[in-house]
C-alpha cells in the first residue's frame, strides 16, 4: 500500500501523539481530538486498516512499522505531512558514430512538459539500486540494455517564469550508460527516442534545462551541482 494516503485531522492528531510515546491509551488519544467516542473510534479503527497503527493489550495503541515511516515525515507543528524532492535517476546513455559521439534523448508526450526534449529519466522505485532503476527505465522505454555507472548529483528547483510558483524539485542521480545493446524502440506510450548529437539536440525549441551540465558531469571532478530554473510554458 502506498503511504501517499489521505489523511483526516482527526488522523493526523492521533498519529502525532502516537509519534512520541510507545504506546497511549484510548481515552487519551480521544481527549485530544474533542470527539465522541463512536466519531472518534472511526477514525482510529481506520488507521488500523491502513496499517498505521496497531492495537496492543488493555486497550493501548502504538504506531505500525508502516505508521512510524509515515508520522516520521510529519510536520508537527502544521499537522502536515512534509514535501519531499522527487528522487530520479536520469540516464546519459552514450555512443560514437565514426568519431561523432551521440546521446539518446527522448521527447516527452505526456503531461507535465508535454512536447519537451530531454534525457530519459525516471522515478527510483522502493528498495531499487540505482542501477537496477537505470537498468530498468532503459528498458522499459528503450528496450536497449547498457553498462552503468553513478556519473554524479544534479539538484533541480524549477520555477513558473514570472511568478514564485514552484514548479518542481528534482534530486536526480546522473547515471552514463556505455556498450548499449539490442534493438531501439523509437516510439512508446508516452514518447519518442532517438539517437543526437548534442549540438542537434540543442536546436530544439522546447528542451529541459542545462543539459550540458547534466551530461557534463559524466567528465566533471565535480560531482554534486544545484540549480533554480526557469520555465516560461504553463507546463503544470
Amino acid at each position: 500500500m502506498s503511504l501517499e494516503v489521505n489523511i483526516h485531522d482527526a488522523q493526523m492528531v492521533i498519529l502525532r501523539e502516537l509519534l512520541f510515546h510507545p504506546s497511549v491509551g484510548f481515552a487519551k488519544l480521544q481527549k485530544l481530538t474533542d470527539m465522541s467516542s463512536d466519531h472518534f473510534n472511526f477514525h482510529l479503527q481506520k488507521l488500523i486498516e491502513l496499517k498505521l497503527v496497531e492495537k496492543l493489550s488493555r486497550g493501548t495503541y502504538t504506531l505500525a512499522p508502516r505508521g512510524k515511516e509515515y508520522a516520521n515525515k510529519l510536520d508537527t507543528d502544521n499537522h502536515t505531512v512534509e514535501r519531499q524532492p522527487k528522487t530520479t535517476v536520469i540516464l546519459v546513455v552514450e555512443r560514437k558514430v565514426g568519431k561523432k559521439i551521440e546521446y539518446l534523448f527522448q521527447e516527452r508526450l505526456k503531461h507535465p512538459y508535454f512536447g519537451f526534449w530531454g534525457l530519459i529519466s525516471g522515478k527510483i522505485r522502493w528498495g531499487e539500486t540505482i542501477v537496477q532503476t537505470a537498468e530498468r527505465e532503459l528498458m522499459e522505454e528503450t528496450g536497449l540494455m547498457a553498462d552503468f555507472k553513478f556519473a554524479g548529483i544534479y539538484h533541480e528547483l524549477a520555477f513558473q517564469k514570472g511568478s514564485n510558483e514552484q514548479l518542481e524539485d528534482k534530486i536526480f542521480f546522473v547515471m552514463y550508460g556505455t556498450n548499449a545493446q539490442g534493438d531501439l524502440k523509437e516510439e512508446f506510450e508516452g514518447g519518442k527516442n532517438s539517437w543526437m548529437s548534442f549540438k542537434d539536440f540543442d536546436v530544439k525549441t522546447n528542451k529541459f534545462k542545462n543539459m550540458d551540465i547534466k551530461i557534463g558531469l559524466v567528465s566533471s571532478a565535480e560531482k554534486f551541482i544545484e540549480k533554480v530554473v526557469e520555465y516560461e510554458k504553463d507546463l503544470f
